[in-house]
């Protein structure tokens, strides 16, 4: 990214201000069904003439068939190498759009206006783009920064309150791998209460960009911000198969997060009362994801394809304390089968 994400009620006029002094050739809106009609009417003022993309909304629709469907519109409607696409949405639309800019003529400029608490702290963040393939999450991508990233908070009152918790996993996750005290601060914090998020986000994101900084494509410490991903993107892979049983994403890092912890505490890199906070501030705001003994060694084998790994040798971020992660943790099969165990029959 160009310039730190702007956040806060100058971001759509900020947005604005971009599209005068570097226009475009053609000006491109993506949105799912949910922010077209949520958070289009507020974006629209602020635009130039432009097209407007509607694809479908949720984690199912991120495939290489969505990404057919944005391509053959961007050529259908003639864009060159000069366009610009933006993409209004959550973590779906940041990751899918942001690939298929990256990839649609060897690249077209793209800025973010991300819609959901999860987006705005984490996905629309680092340049991670990419797509589902084969049930496996985010297994074809690259790393592509967008120009821009303009964060309106107001946008997440728009959100189901699932919606706004799923992105609230992921400020946990921040404040358990870089910031004690911040994570002390959530304790006893309910999500539905909050009556702005401003000062969330901007830490957040401080966080993640500190963390990208040193280490853009993930070869050493960026691996920190995987924490709770590991098990988590094997639950989240797992249940999204299965007719009816789909969770979101921050729901599954949420028990993921969980199931670190206690790794971490087997390991003895995690007292048993840093744990004991760690399962109350997520089940303070998470209900139990449910599965059944005879699930859990087909849910940890998804594990096996982690983008982190090395060889057949599990990768894992975990915890050593509370405010300090620890990446490159070599887990098997077996130990995420036991975290997963653990999670569901004592935590």
């Amino acid at each position: 990214m160009n310039n730190p994400p702007i956040i806060g009620p100058a971001a759509l006029p900020a947005l604005a201000e971009l599209l005068r002094q570097t226009p475009p050739s053609r000006l491109f809106v993506l949105a799912d069904a949910n922010t077209a009609r949520d958070c289009y009417p507020r974006l629209r003022p602020h635009l130039p003439a432009h097209e407007l993309l509607t694809i479908a909304a949720g984690e199912a629709h991120k495939t290489l068939a969505t990404c057919t469907e944005v391509w053959a519109w961007l050529t259908a409607h003639h864009a060159d190498r000069h366009a610009l696409l933006l993409c209004l949405g959550g973590g779906v639309v940041t990751d899918l759009g942001g690939f298929c800019a990256a990839t649609y003529k060897r690249g077209l400029r793209c800025v973010g206006v991300p819609t959901t608490l999860l987006a705005q702290v984490d996905a629309a963040v680092g340049g991670k783009t990419g797509v589902d393939f084969q049930g496996f999450k985010n297994h074809i991508g690259v790393f592509q920064e967008p120009e821009a990233v303009f964060m309106e908070p107001a946008f997440l009152a728009t959100l189901p309150p699932g919606e706004l918790r799923s992105g609230y996993a992921e400020v946990i996750k921040h404040a358990l791998i870089a910031d004690a005290a911040a994570f002390t601060g959530l304790r006893g914090l309910r999500v539905a209460a909050v009556p702005d998020w401003t000062p969330v986000i901007r830490h957040s994101v401080a966080i993640k960009e500190a963390i990208v900084a040193q280490d853009p494509h993930e070869s050493g410490p960026r691996k920190l911000l995987n924490f709770g991903h590991t098990v988590g993107h094997a639950l989240e892979s797992y249940l999204l198969a299965r007719p009816g049983r789909a969770v979101r994403h921050g729901e599954a890092v949420a028990a993921g997060m969980v199931c670190e912890s206690w790794l971490s505490a087997q390991r003895g890199l995690l007292a048993a009362a840093e744990l004991a906070q760690v399962e109350e501030v997520v089940n303070s705001s998470f209900e139990r994801l449910q599965f059944a003994e005879d699930e859990l060694a087909d849910i940890a084998a998804y594990a096996l394809h982690d983008k982190k790994n090395r060889g057949d040798e599990i990768k894992c971020t975990l915890l050593r304390g509370l405010g300090h992660g620890i990446f490159d943790q070599a887990v098997t099969v077996a130990d995420v089968a036991a975290s997963l165990r653990a999670y569901r029959n004592v935590m």
